[in-house]
């Protein structure tokens, strides 16, 4: 059954406690921003006390007291403020202390930037802003709480993805905490960096992320193969941007500009990953990066195991991308729509990493009109045929409609 906010905490304050939403609610308050989830932190009270008084909540969390309720019809999270220690190495490697003496200040002073080192006092609705997050959100910084920051090392990721979801500037001293982390980084889980980086592909300018990672010297340990990218000179007339790295994030960030899909967007981004394996010999040029690009994608998904759809996607682009828009015969352009329609990126999204790469006015009309060719291509069926026609005949037959579909599309425009 649930409960109300203020039932919820005036419960607690009759227990002798206090309640605080903490997290990216206050940050997205003070930005003007519609908050998300909120996320309760309960100080003052014991955990019996608390079950006592909520049976129904569900406990989640094993290292620390986390709790499930439903509070004004939405689940949220409720934790009990905690100071944390480090006594190891990675995520797993924290101490946790959470007894009802634990201050909301030592609560916050263990969180990773000041923009998420507040919390809004219930049921007043004060700001506890003990670490400067309030100026920092109006003067758009990401700054570390403290030291402890560079003790989880997936934080210089979080604050990359933080400068690239709110392109607020990096402090210098997050920049050196970043840094910091790059040794614990080489042992993390690869699954926590990939969760990472399929958030920083939902942001607006996914390339800041990159570029953040980049300047804090630990793109190559987390991201070897966008690294690699970095100095890969382009024939200029081709690419007056620059360097391979520079042409990849202008065409991530076109295509996130084009389509929210992260499919797409994690396809735009490894597009040209074969030219960060170019002999320097052969540059400028990137001659076969296309076949590259599909074995440098494998050694990644070997390391850190990328979800099969966001591989699929991948792999249809960066093997498809050159040659796409130069296609001539009909039967070449029929195996590229129906490869695209088995695949899990949709025309309109495969479109989308073409025109960010070759411009828009470089799509070819079969692809321009693809979705509705797509659905004459698959409209032929076999049992369509002349009765007549046996096994491979059908086949033949089934190819000759699609050819001509295709060949009557573009004589009629």
């Amino acid at each position: 059954m649930a409960i109300s906010e203020i039932e919820f905490v005036n419960a607690l304050q009759e227990a002798g406690g206090n309640v605080y939403i903490v997290g990216g609610f206050v940050r997205d308050l003070l930005r003007g921003v519609r908050p998300k989830d909120k996320d309760y932190c309960v100080e003052g009270v014991e955990e019996e006390t608390f079950c006592r008084l909520f049976p129904k909540a569900e406990k989640v969390g094993r290292a620390f007291p986390v709790y499930l309720l439903r509070i004004d019809g939405d689940m949220c999270e409720v934790a009990f403020a905690r100071k944390e220690k480090k006594i190891g190495g990675g995520y797993h490697g924290f101490a946790a202390k959470y007894d009802p003496t634990v201050t909301i200040a030592e609560d916050l002073f263990r969180r990773d930037t000041t923009i998420n080192a507040m919390a809004l006092k219930l049921p007043q609705r004060e700001i506890i802003d003990p670490y400067g997050g309030r100026a920092d959100t109006e003067r758009k910084i990401i700054r570390p709480v403290s030291r402890h920051f560079a003790e989880d090392p997936v934080r210089a990721l979080r604050a990359a993805r933080q400068a690239a979801e709110f392109q607020f500037a990096v402090d210098k001293t997050t920049f050196l905490y970043m840094h910091e982390c790059a040794a614990e980084l080489k042992n993390e889980p690869q699954e926590r960096l990939w969760h990472e980086l399929s958030l920083a592909l939902a942001v607006p300018c996914p390339s800041l992320f990159f570029a953040c990672l980049r300047d804090a010297n630990v793109l190559d340990i987390v991201f070897p193969e966008i690294f690699d990218l970095i100095g890969k000179t382009q024939p200029k007339e081709y690419h007056p941007e620059g360097d391979a790295f520079n042409h990849s994030m202008i065409v991530l960030d076109k295509t996130a500009a084009a389509t929210a899909n992260p499919l797409a967007r994690f396809a735009a981004l490894v597009h040209d990953i074969g030219k960060g394996a170019t002999a320097k010999s052969m540059l400028p040029h990137h001659y076969g990066h296309d076949k590259e690009g599909l074995l440098v994608l494998a050694r990644w998904n070997t390391r850190m195991k990328i979800p099969r759809n966001f591989k699929k996607a991948a792999n249809l682009v960066i093997a498809e991308h050159m040659r796409a828009h130069t296609l001539k015969h009909a039967e070449k352009k029929i195996e590229l729509l129906l490869k695209i329609a088995a695949s899990p990126l949709p025309i309109a999204e495969f479109n989308a990493v073409l025109a960010a790469d070759h411009g828009e006015g470089e799509l070819p009309l079969y692809l321009r009109e693809g979705e509705e060719l797509t659905a004459r291509l698959l409209s032929v069926h076999g049992e369509d045929a002349p009765k007549e026609l046996r096994g491979e005949q059908i086949g033949l037959w089934i190819k000759q409609q699609r050819t001509k579909i295709i060949k009557n599309f573009e004589g009629g425009q």
